[in-house]
């Protein structure tokens, strides 16, 4: 929410971020195009390594230990959150011209990321499929912002109906496998006049 709310507060600096720094095969890139290309190559990399990791790498409790610090964590949840936070304001001052009612804005989602946070985590807990799939998304999300800080536009309907389909298809699969009923198993007489599963 800070960083959100710092960046709203300079809304000046953010706006000369479109502004061309130089041209590449007669495409102009501006910073705002850099830090939206370099958030989705780190988030395609980081994705991509959770996957690897999760599938094929070494044990999750050791892999963290060995790996995961505290000051690592928080930066890398930092920079995902500056780019996400960057694109997010660049788009709110195109639709609102009063501060203060982006400002309730950010408030209010952060406030509901907040509340959210702890059941979604204990669900996806529950259920590893969703996880791969929040990974898969983030894979997603890193193509489209590179595509975004390329002039490659995306229409974001289509990136959020896919998404919602396919959790729409795993929250089935969930609910199959939950219901998924136990074979028969038929009893027999055995000697001594008692029964056995068989």
């Amino acid at each position: 929410m800070v960083t959100r709310l710092g960046l709203l507060f300079s809304i000046t600096w953010i706006m000369t971020l479109t502004e061309p720094l130089f041209a590449i095969f007669a495409k102009e890139v501006s910073g705002r195009d850099l830090i939206l290309i370099g958030g989705g190559l780190f988030l395609l990399w980081k994705s991509v390594h959770e996957i690897h990791n999760s599938l094929e790498g070494e044990d999750e409790g050791q892999a963290m230990a060995a790996t995961a610090t505290f000051g690592a964590v928080i930066t890398q949840i930092a920079i995902v959150d500056m780019v996400f936070s960057l694109d997010s304001v660049i788009t709110a001052v195109g639709m609102v011209t009063e501060v203060a009612i982006m400002v309730i804005a950010v408030i209010v989602s952060v406030g509901v990321m907040l509340s959210a946070a702890g059941p979604i985590g204990k669900f996806v807990d529950r259920h590893p499929t969703i996880k791969m799939l929040a990974l898969s998304f983030l894979i997603l999300v890193g193509i489209a912002l590179i595509g975004e800080g390329w002039d490659l536009h995306i229409p974001k309907g289509y990136i959020y109906f896919a998404m919602a389909f396919s959790v729409g298809v795993e929250i089935l699969n969930i609910r199959m496998r939950a219901r998924k009923i136990q074979a028969v198993h038929l009893r027999k007489q055995v000697p001594g006049g008692r029964t056995a599963d068989r």
